[in-house]
């Protein structure tokens, strides 16, 4: 607030005070004023003392366009307090100065007029706010609780957007045509397209998304020509209140066929504290979203292992600009042993994420030296030197392309997570492995390839109509590798509960009519046949694998076959000789030798 501005309240809280005390003297008299109550030095008083204790109460230093609850409770206590002296002076007076009912009547009239004249401020400040240039958003709020009452405000003394809030849609029968703050809850999720036709509404705003509800008002309302917007998830409004810079279209995430999973992270928090971190791949998509994570729990560093320098340069500035986390940039192949020692030997990493791996199935059918020298011997090597080196834990990032594989990579992801089972053996470190279903938006994956498709007028690509795939959030991913890394048994396996599989048709025509077009008119969609490696459908457990429950919700525990002695020992020299003379039939030949159910040969 300005000092003019200041100088104005201030001369308002003053004539408010001579206005109530006058009322207060009509209002005891029944409508006769009686001139002996009305003691000029008396109210100057009032006025001098009521100015004091406002400005000790901060109510000139407000702006009062954001005003809100908090603010009327502050008005009331210093009016009261005001008044506390002269309610005390009357009562022992007993009537002498003037009646104690006039004190009470004014202390009425003051707190009504002074909260009447801060908030009249605030609707002229809102007013003031609207650009004049552009006509109102016509806009719907669906969700009637606290989020929707918080959107509404926001947008209510928005600066540069202007917004007409038209109602709000809700489903629960309690809050049919209630009001909040003058705006009434027009009907239920069902009302909606005629709601929208009938109040040519503009947009729609979800207060409460969940993908069922995202998924369901898209459905009712793709013909209407309306925006959908939603509200961030609760976890990423930081002090509870959204901002309109949060308000975000609708993205492929929204459509899971499940709720999202929200993970415990308070015994990860302890866990990391004050470690060493070493995350393998970490200029990849899993690995930087790792990292990010990881650097909010205050390790003492974390080291940045890739083998591109572009993308570990990417993730070093970005970090940079957001933790004080001392990040060592380390540019190495994890097939170099020499080099991996090198790390060890100089940092003592004592926690070890590995997301470091090839990754695409239809590329490693015909690079397969390449798929088992990078995904298990790279993986031997480092599991062999966090062993040696005493590191707490080493958590492998692995796929559900593992169970009953039928491609190179996932047969590559399931002896990775055998040989970790081997070392687990007498070994004070922890070997745990974490098996995804497909990551929303990582690197390579489906959405960023139909999102091209899209962008380039289509055909949008999809391998088979009925081809279906388990997928996850890249957040929820890292969640569930930094819980398992926490808490998992040495040896063990573990997998999300990811709920039902997801069409990959469903996914591109959701995809397509997020962009406000329609499928198989504005976009063609073309069935290209599944390629050499993949299957029509994911599981997460194989035939004889069982998953039990574990501790964190969501989270269970892969129990599989145990692992023969000597399992590494007796393979992996002679794996090693067929890479070295890039014999893809012999590798083929071992991998079936040694994964029951893999059998491409």
């Amino acid at each position: 607030m300005t000092l003019r501005a200041k100088i104005i309240v201030g001369i308002l809280d003053f004539i408010v005070i001579f206005v109530s005390v006058t009322l207060a003297i009509l209002i005891r008299f029944e409508g006769v004023f009686h001139s002996q109550y009305f003691k000029i030095w008396l109210i100057l008083t009032l006025a001098v003392v009521s100015i004091g204790v406002y400005s000790l109460f901060g109510l000139y230093r407000r702006v009062w366009r954001y005003a809100g609850m908090h603010e009327v409770l502050l008005i009331i206590a210093a009016v009261t307090i005001s008044y506390i002296p002269f309610g005390i002076a009357a009562f022992l007076a007993k009537g002498f100065l003037f009646p104690r009912s006039i004190i009470i009547i004014a202390w009425m009239l003051n707190l009504i007029l002074t909260e009447g004249t801060r908030f009249s401020l605030r609707l002229y400040g809102e007013k003031r706010a609207l650009p004049k240039s552009i006509a109102p958003m016509r806009a719907l709020i669906v969700g009637a609780g606290d989020m929707g009452e918080n959107v509404l405000r926001v947008l209510s003394r928005h600066q540069r957007l202007s917004y007409l809030i038209l109602g709000f849609i809700d489903d629960d029968p309690k809050k049919q045509k209630i009001r909040i703050h003058g705006i009434p809850v027009l009907g239920r999720t069902e009302d909606l397209p005629r709601i929208a036709v009938e109040k040519k509404v503009q947009e729609i705003i979800i207060a409460l998304p969940s993908p069922s509800l995202v998924r369901n008002i898209l459905n009712l309302c793709r013909d209407l020509g309306v925006e959908i917007r939603v509200v961030p998830a609760l976890d990423q409004i930081v002090d509870g209140k959204i901002k309109v810079s949060q308000l975000r279209e609708v993205e492929i995430k929204d459509l899971l066929e499940r709720e999202p999973v929200e993970l415990d992270t308070e015994a990860v928090a302890k866990y990391l504290e004050g470690k060493i971190v070493l995350v393998t791949g970490a200029g990849g998509s899993i690995g930087s979203e790792i990292c990010r994570q990881v650097a909010s729990f205050k390790p003492e560093k974390i080291i940045l292992l890739g083998r591109g320098e572009n993308s570990i340069h990417e993730i070093m500035i970005e970090l940079s600009a957001t933790t004080d986390v001392p990040l060592i940039p380390y540019i190495a192949d994890i097939r170099d042993e020499h080099r991996l020692r090198h790390l060890f030997e100089t940092y003592g990493p004592r926690v070890i994420f590995h997301a470091a791996a090839h990754k695409h199935v239809p590329l490693m059918e015909i690079n397969v030296p390449e798929a088992i020298s990078v995904n298990v011997l790279g993986t031997l090597n480092l599991a062999r030197l966090a062993k040696e080196f005493n590191a707490e834990a080493l958590t492998l990032l692995s796929t559900d392309k593992a169970v009953k594989p039928s491609s190179v990579m996932g047969a590559s992801k399931r002896l990775a997570e055998t040989m970790l089972a081997g070392l687990s053996k007498d070994s004070g470190t922890r070997f745990v492995a974490v098996r995804f279903g497909n990551v929303l938006d990582s690197r390579g994956s489906v959405i960023p390839t139909f999102k091209r498709q899209i962008d380039l007028g289509g055909p949008v690509t999809v391998t088979h109509a009925e081809m279906t795939r388990f997928f996850m959030t890249i957040p929820e991913a890292v969640q569930l590798v930094l819980q398992a890394a926490s808490q998992g048994e040495s040896g063990g396996i573990y997998i999300l509960d990811m709920g039902h599989p997801v069409r990959i048709m469903d996914l591109a025509i959701n995809l397509i009519r997020l962009t406000g077009l329609e499928p198989g008119i504005d976009i063609p969609i073309k069935i290209t046949g599944i390629r050499p490696g993949e299957k029509l459908t994911e599981e997460l457990i194989s035939k004889g694998e069982e998953a039990t429950p574990t501790n964190i919700p969501k989270v269970l525990r892969v129990i599989t076959v145990p692992v023969e002695p000597g399992f590494i020992e007796g393979n992996i020299p002679s794996l090693r000789k067929m890479i070295d003379e890039n014999d893809d039939g012999g590798i083929r030949k071992k991998l079936a030798e040694l994964l029951p159910g893999y059998d491409k040969i």
